[in-house]
């Protein structure tokens, strides 16, 4: 019989049950449930609303149950819908009448919510963790490689000359951030929605403080109604995590373009790639594609969690159900793409030299030629343009920069001397720029340092 069957005369429709039940995913919160049972179980006793006695037979049942989950020995049924209602059938079975004290001064709102709190809490910290790795990769790779330098670009175009180090550290810090977000996001996660009832809280004189310390919440949340309603800290963590995997897609895009014959730059070790079943010579970069195409997937599950809330009135609605896929999947996928991506980056090897002679083509030292300029006196607007005149020149001639005679120079600007070979070589207009967050080989020293500290 279900737990709530004493309102309703008629069976319920085979295929209602099926259509309702959310243990097919929700079973993930097991755990979860358990443990903030076994803290309001704590707390009832705590209180005088049930006896020490009950408490403890309450505990050691569920104890016993989150053994045989762990084991995998549970047996997760349709008939009783969802988590909540498995484990508290289990709990009486095992335990008897005293196992029906449990759900006493709560409903199957506030323990929902509550049950998503912990599992994201906890989902928060693993994910953080991933991302201070492939941080780790990023920064020890940019070490190892601070002598690369190779073009950046704007627009896909050549645009001027950098370290390789300097690109990998910008996804580092993009990275840093995605941190920073999660760490804000778990701020808002933190706070114990449980003794808010179904949504007008409870007649019992619970102690809530009591079990947010129980449960290690940084505080307890103000307003009944809206501890059950709203799902916003999911929502915040899934757009936290499509932030996440739009930084990964673009680096993937990188990594894709940059392992093609057109630019070789990269080889991605054949541990992170696949074969064609009918081209022999092909060497697919499937990983960084794969991490492309599941970012999609990310920002399909943020969309859906906002469009499911939009028209929600207070206070909860089973539309909210659909809360946990779209988050149980986010999770998975974040989790196993940073993971993989630490380890695909972590065995990639660049190309110096074929970065380097990228370097030479698309005048990328153009606007280091309109800043000696500037640096003789010239205005920058009249240097842009004796500069654009003179790479018009040398495609009408093909030609590079570095291949003009100073008497050619001379043509454009009598302001050129000998001098400006020396200012035009890739490796002066790298290390020129020595501002702070700038390519210069010492600044990139100096934030490697910084960063692994």
């Amino acid at each position: 019989m279900k737990l709530w069957a004493g309102r309703f005369q008629e069976s319920t429709d085979k295929l209602v049950e099926e259509f309702n039940a959310s243990i097919g995913f929700d079973y993930k919160l097991a755990k979860y449930d358990i443990e903030g049972s076994m803290a309001h179980a704590k707390m009832l006793a705590h209180c005088g609303i049930i006896s020490k006695v009950d408490s403890q037979e309450i505990i050691s049942g569920l104890e016993e149950i989150l053994a045989e989950v762990n084991a995998g020995e549970f047996e997760f049924t349709v008939e009783l819908e969802d988590i909540h209602m498995n484990i508290e059938k289990r709990l009486t079975d095992k335990i008897g009448a005293v196992g029906g004290k449990l759900h006493t001064a709560r409903s199957r709102n506030d323990q929902v919510a509550l049950d998503v709190r912990l599992y994201l809490r906890d989902q928060i910290n693993q994910i953080k963790e991933l991302v201070k790795q492939l941080e780790k990769v990023l920064l020890d790779l940019a070490e190892e490689n601070i002598d690369i330098i190779m073009p950046g670009y704007t627009h896909l175009q050549r645009a001027q000359p950098i370290r390789l180090a300097h690109h990998l550290i910008a996804y580092q810090q993009k990275l840093k951030r995605d941190y920073e977000r999660l760490s804000d996001c778990y701020k808002r996660v933190n706070i114990l929605p449980l003794g808010s009832g179904a949504l007008a809280g409870t007649k019992f004189s619970i102690d809530r403080e009591f079990v947010a310390q129980e449960l290690g919440f940084a505080g307890v949340s103000q307003n009944s109604l809206d501890a059950v309603s709203d799902r916003d800290f999911v929502i915040e963590f899934l757009a936290a995590s499509s932030t996440i995997m739009m930084h990964l897609s673009r680096l993937s895009e990188e990594l894709i373009l940059w392992s093609s014959s057109e630019f070789d730059f990269v080889e991605i070790s054949d541990a992170f790639c696949t074969g064609s079943s009918i081209m022999p010579q092909k060497k697919n970069p499937d990983i960084p594609e794969l991490v492309r195409g599941k970012t999609g997937r990310v920002y399909g599950h943020l969309t859906q969690l906002l469009v499911t809330m939009k028209g929600l009135p207070l206070a909860y609605n089973k539309d909210m159900q659909e809360d946990k896929e779209g988050l149980f999947d986010t999770v998975d996928t974040v989790k196993v793409s940073l993971e993989i991506f630490a380890r695909m980056m972590a065995n990639t090897k660049f190309k110096a030299q074929n970065m380097k002679n990228a370097t030479e083509g698309g005048f990328v030292n153009a606007t280091d030629v309109a800043d000696y300029l500037v640096d003789k006196g010239i205005p920058f607007r009249e240097a842009h343009e004796v500069v654009g005149k003179t790479v018009l020149y040398c495609i009408q001639e093909n030609k590079k920069l570095s291949d003009l005679s100073l008497a050619e120079w001379k043509i454009f600007s009598d302001v050129f001397d000998e001098d400006i070979y020396h200012a035009i070589a890739v490796e002066t207009c790298v290390d020129a720029r020595d501002t702070i967050g700038g390519p210069a080989i010492e600044e990139i020293k100096r934030v490697l340092e910084q960063e692994k500290n």
